[in-house]
C-alpha cells in the first residue's frame, strides 16, 4: 500500500478528516485537482456552534475567532429571531468568516500532523477490490490505500466513479452572490427576507465587507449572465428595504442551488462525505458545517478499522451511514424549509408567512428548537444496538448515550474539549467517585487507549466519549 487512506478533495470536509487521520497515525494522502495555494473567493462563510466545537476539540477554534464576527441573532423574514446567546455551548453565536480562515487552520493542523498533499492531481480513474483502491490521476500516476474517501464537492469524480447515484433536483435558480462595503450597517448583523417574490441575505465578515445573497423571482437567467452591482441593489431594495449604500464590490458571481443526496454514503472502501454525499440551498449556511462534522464522525472510525480484522472494521466503519445519513436528510429538510418559507410567491402567501413568523416567534420551545436546529448542537446519533467492536452495548438505555458531551469542566482547570484533543476515548470519571482501575493521574491513557479525566461540576454521571465528541456510555455513580 502507498498509503492509508487517499482523501479526494482538499476542503474543509476533506482537510479536517486528514488531519484527524494524521493526528491518530495513519498515513493519508489528499488529492486535489486545483493547483497549490488557498482561495481568497468563496461562498461559505458561517461556522455554526457545533462545528465551533469540533474545531475547539482540535485546538483551532480560538484562533479562528480573531477572523470572524460573532453574531448571537438571526433574523428571519423581519418577524423572527433566532437568539443563539442562550445556546448550551461555549459558542453562543454564529462565526461568520470565509471559508478561506476555516481551511487555512485546517491545512496548517493537517500539514503539521503528516498528512501528504498532492496538488494538481486529478483523479481519473478508481478501481477497488478486497484488500484496498487504487486510484489514477490526470498524470498517469497511480496511488493504492486500503481505503478513499471523497470530498471532492457536488460534481464528485469519486461518487460518479463508483455508481452511487445523487437524486434530487435545482430548488432555485440565478440566485447572485456578493461581497460588498456599505455605507451604512444594518440594524440586525445576520438577516434574512423576504419580500415582492424575492429573497436576500445579508451577514458581515468582521473586516469592512459584507456577504449578500439574493434572488429575484422573476429575473430566471444562465449562471454565466454577469452579475453587476445594480442588480445586487436593487434586490436588497426589494427585500430588505434598503441596499445600505453598497459602493464597493470584490467578488459577484450567479449560481443555482440542488437538494440532493446519495442513497449511500459507502461502495466497499470508499467513502462519501460533505458536498460528494449531500448537497442543499444556502439557506442556514448549513452546508460547509455538515461536511466537518461528517469528517469528524468518519475519521476516527477509519484510524480504527485501520487496526481491525476486516469484519470488525466493516462493523465500525457501517455506522457512519447509520449515523450521518439521516443528518444530512434532515438538513436537506431544514434547509429547503427555510428556502421555499421564504420564496413561496404572491402577496397571500406572504401574509401567511407573516402570521405563522409571527406566531412561532412567541413560543419559546419552538424558539430554542429553531436555535438547536441551526446550530446542530441538537444533533443525536441512536445507541447502537448489541455489542460494538469499540463501544459495548449499554447497559440499559441511558439518555446520554448517542447526545453530544457538554463540554465539561475537569480537574487541573481543563476542559473536556482540551481532553478529546489527543483523538482518543475519553473516560470522564466523577470526582472523589471510587475508580481503583483507573491510573489515578487525571488525562492519563489508560490500558484501552482511553484518556481518563474526572469532571468537577458536580455530576455523578461517569461517561465514555467518543473521539468526536458524543457520549458512547453513561452509568451513574462509577
Amino acid at each position: 500500500m502507498d498509503t492509508d487512506v487517499i482523501v479526494v478533495g482538499a476542503g474543509p470536509t476533506g482537510l479536517l478528516l486528514a488531519g484527524d487521520l494524521a493526528t491518530a497515525g495513519a498515513r493519508v494522502t489528499v488529492l486535489e485537482k486545483r493547483p497549490a495555494g488557498l482561495s481568497n473567493l468563496t461562498r461559505a462563510f458561517a461556522v455554526h456552534a457545533r462545528s465551533l466545537e469540533v474545531l475547539d476539540a482540535r485546538g483551532l477554534a480560538d484562533e479562528l475567532l480573531t477572523r470572524g464576527q460573532r453574531v448571537e441573532s438571526l433574523r428571519l423574514f423581519q418577524h423572527l429571531t433566532v437568539d443563539l446567546a442562550e445556546l448550551p455551548s461555549r459558542f453562543r453565536f454564529v462565526l461568520v468568516t470565509p471559508q478561506y480562515e476555516v481551511e487555512r487552520l485546517l491545512r496548517r493542523r493537517a500539514d503539521e500532523a503528516g498528512a501528504t498533499f498532492r496538488h494538481e492531481a486529478e483523479v481519473t480513474a478508481l478501481s477497488q477490490d478486497a484488500g484496498g483502491v487504487t486510484v489514477t490521476t490526470a498524470d498517469g500516476a497511480t496511488v493504492r490505500a486500503r481505503y478513499l474517501v471523497g470530498t471532492d464537492g457536488a460534481r464528485s469524480t469519486v461518487r460518479g466513479a463508483v455508481g452511487i447515484p445523487f437524486p434530487g433536483r435545482a430548488v432555485i435558480r440565478s440566485m447572485v452572490l456578493a461581497d460588498v462595503r456599505l455605507d451604512r450597517q444594518p440594524a440586525d448583523l445576520l438577516t434574512v427576507a423576504a419580500a415582492n417574490d424575492s429573497l436576500g441575505f445579508l451577514a458581515p465578515f468582521g473586516d469592512g465587507w459584507y456577504r449578500f445573497i439574493g434572488w429575484h423571482g422573476n429575473r430566471d437567467v444562465g449562471e454565466d449572465e454577469p452579475v453587476d452591482l445594480d442588480e445586487v441593489r436593487a434586490i436588497a431594495r426589494a427585500t430588505l428595504h434598503d441596499d445600505f449604500g453598497m459602493s464597493e464590490t470584490r467578488f459577484l458571481s450567479r449560481f443555482h442551488a440542488d437538494e440532493r443526496q446519495a442513497p449511500t454514503y459507502r461502495a466497499g472502501r470508499v467513502f462519501l462525505a460533505g458536498d460528494a454525499a449531500h448537497v442543499h440551498s444556502p439557506a442556514g449556511g448549513l452546508g460547509m458545517n455538515t461536511g466537518m462534522q461528517d469528517a469528524a464522525n468518519l475519521g476516527w472510525k477509519l484510524a480504527a478499522a485501520l487496526r481491525l480484522p476486516d469484519d470488525a472494521a466493516d462493523a465500525v466503519l457501517d455506522t457512519y451511514q447509520a449515523e450521518r445519513h439521516p443528518v444530512g436528510r434532515q438538513v436537506l429538510r431544514t434547509s429547503g424549509g427555510i428556502l421555499r418559507a421564504a420564496t413561496l410567491p404572491g402577496p397571500a402567501v406572504a401574509a401567511v408567512r407573516r402570521g405563522v413568523v409571527g406566531l412561532v416567534s412567541r413560543v419559546a420551545p419552538v424558539r430554542r428548537r429553531a436555535a438547536l436546529t441551526v446550530s446542530a448542537l441538537g444533533v443525536a446519533y441512536p445507541a447502537p444496538r448489541g455489542s460494538h467492536p469499540l463501544v459495548p452495548a449499554p447497559r440499559g438505555s441511558h439518555p446520554l448515550v448517542g447526545t453530544r458531551a457538554r463540554d465539561l469542566p475537569l480537574e487541573g482547570g481543563s476542559r473536556l474539549a482540551e481532553a478529546l484533543r489527543a483523538g482518543r476515548f475519553v473516560l470522564v470519571a466523577a470526582a472523589g467517585a471510587a475508580a481503583p482501575e483507573l491510573p489515578a493521574a487525571p488525562g492519563e491513557v489508560d490500558p484501552a487507549g482511553r484518556v481518563v479525566v474526572r469532571r468537577t461540576d458536580g455530576g455523578a454521571t461517569a461517561l465514555l466519549v467518543r473521539p468526536d465528541g458524543y457520549v458512547a456510555g453513561a452509568a451513574a455513580g462509577v
